[in-house]
């Protein structure tokens, strides 16, 4: 019969292609991880990996099963938690993944809060782009995201922490800069500097007024809302700025000018968790504090 510990074996060595970091991964020695494996090919009757003096490579059936074992170890693990729940304790540390323009302006502010209420809880954060995120909690990596939406989320159980809204970021001088009439029609007329294809920002900013449209392809992307700041401080073009990352204070000590945009269809942030985890109360728990922490940061102005 294939067992879990098989399963947790094939899981490890696809994650680092490597049996030495694998049976680390598994607290296990090397020859007891490769003795394990042949086992379970044995048993399926069908090779899972090829394997050389260089390299390890899944075949596309070892893939499938991989797959498919994650899905297994995450329910034996929810499985695991929901005894845990019934007995009054969510053990083990807790693992929070978010989209790089939330997590470190937000979970930073929270982190007091969230030690106040479970001091026997570690929290460890992990910043990651949406679909990262998103197969984290598929697999059992992460227990919790925070992420922007719209976007696709599956069949994960959310709760909205809040709306963010933009601001408007210029160099100096800039003929946007300080009006109160800006329009998706004018800043199509700029030169948009977004954040890279993979950050969900680069969608929402567009979307943040329906006549906008998408800047030429050879326009300038960066890979942080930091590196957008300083360019528009450069004059190489302007930007849409989070709200949370104004109040978080990104923009301090930057020759900028910020003009508020409310009159931008605002994301919404939510935190996000599998819908067969036993401990959704904890979490509706995790998602008002974070609340707080975000108001917190709007007192703090």
């Amino acid at each position: 019969m294939t067992t879990l510990r098989q399963l947790r074996f094939l899981v490890a060595l696809s994650d680092t292609l490597n049996f030495s970091r694998a049976a680390e991964r598994c607290h296990v020695t090397q020859p007891t991880l490769s003795a394990g494996l042949k086992e379970l090919e044995d048993q399926l009757g069908v090779p899972l990996a090829e394997r050389s003096k260089r390299s390890v490579m899944l075949t596309p059936v070892g893939a499938e099963v991989v797959r498919r074992a994650r899905v297994v170890l995450n329910d034996v693990a929810d499985i695991e938690a929901l005894a845990h729940a019934q007995a009054g304790t969510l053990q083990g540390d807790l693992r929070l993944g978010a989209i790089p323009t939330v997590g470190p302006f937000l979970v930073p502010r929270a982190l007091g809060l969230l030690r106040k209420a479970w001091p026997d809880q570690r929290l460890f954060l992990r910043e990651e782009l949406t679909d990262s995120l998103l197969a984290g909690l598929a697999e059992g990596r992460l227990d919790l995201v925070v992420l922007a939406l719209p976007h696709a989320v599956g069949s994960i159980e959310t709760e909205l922490l809040f709306e963010d809204g933009y601001q408007l970021a210029t160099s100096i001088g800039h003929a946007l800069a300080g009006s109160a009439e800006v329009t998706g029609a004018k800043l199509a007329e700029s030169s948009i500097l977004l954040l890279e294809k993979g950050h969900c920002l680069q969608r929402h900013a567009l979307e943040a007024y329906a006549e906008m449209g998408a800047p030429p392809g050879d326009a300038f992307s960066a890979t942080s809302l930091p590196t957008l700041i300083s360019m528009v401080e450069e004059g190489l073009g302007i930007t849409l700025l989070p709200q949370l990352a104004v109040d978080a204070g990104i923009a301090r000590g930057h020759s900028i000018i910020l003009t508020p945009l409310p009159g931008a269809c605002p994301r919404r942030v939510v935190l996000g968790w599998r819908a067969t985890s036993p401990h959704a109360r904890r979490f509706r728990e995790i998602a008002g504090i974070l609340r707080q922490a975000r108001a917190s940061l709007r007192a703090t102005m």
